[in-house]
C-alpha cells in the first residue's frame, strides 16, 4: 500500500491506522447495516486484521445474543461510533469508511451487497455489480 490511511471515532477517543491495501470496497444494504448507518447503506472496506492498528483507545464490542452466528461489531465506548465488523468465517475485518479521516480515500464502492433488503430510495452506482445477498465465494 502506498499510503497509510488514518481514522477514528467521532469524539477522538479511538484512533487507528490502516497499513494494508483494502481487499474489497463495497456498500451493504442489509437491514442491520441500515440500523448502524442511520438508514442508508453501509460503505466499507475489507482489510486484513494485521493491517489495522489502534494508536489510541480500545473499542468495545457487541454481538447480538439472540442471533446464531452473529457478527461482532466494534465501537467507541464514549461516542458510540461503529468502527469495524468481524463476520464469522471471514478472515478480513469490515472497516466503516465514515471513520476514515479522509473518506475520499475510499474511492467508491466496487460492489453492492444484500440489495434484496435495500430501500427503494437507496442509491447504487450504475456501473457496479449488485448481489441480492453475498456474492458467490471463489
Amino acid at each position: 500500500m502506498s499510503k497509510e490511511m488514518k481514522g477514528g471515532c467521532f469524539c477522538g477517543a479511538i484512533r487507528y491506522a490502516v497499513t494494508s491495501k483494502p481487499k474489497l470496497k463495497a456498500q451493504c444494504h442489509c437491514r442491520a447495516c441500515q440500523y448502524f448507518a442511520g438508514g442508508g447503506p453501509n460503505y466499507y472496506m475489507l482489510i486484513s486484521p494485521e493491517g489495522l492498528h489502534f494508536s489510541r483507545g480500545e473499542p468495545g464490542t457487541y454481538q447480538n445474543p439472540k442471533k446464531s452466528g452473529a457478527v461482532t461489531r466494534s465501537f467507541c465506548r464514549t461516542c458510540g461510533t461503529h468502527l469495524t465488523t468481524k463476520r464469522p468465517g471471514l478472515r478480513e475485518l469490515v472497516l466503516k469508511v465514515g471513520t476514515l479521516d479522509d473518506p475520499d480515500e475510499f474511492g467508491g464502492p466496487k460492489i453492492a451487497i444484500f440489495c434484496e433488503e435495500k430501500q427503494d430510495w437507496h442509491l447504487i452506482p450504475e456501473d457496479i455489480p449488485t448481489f441480492d445477498t453475498l456474492p458467490p465465494q471463489n
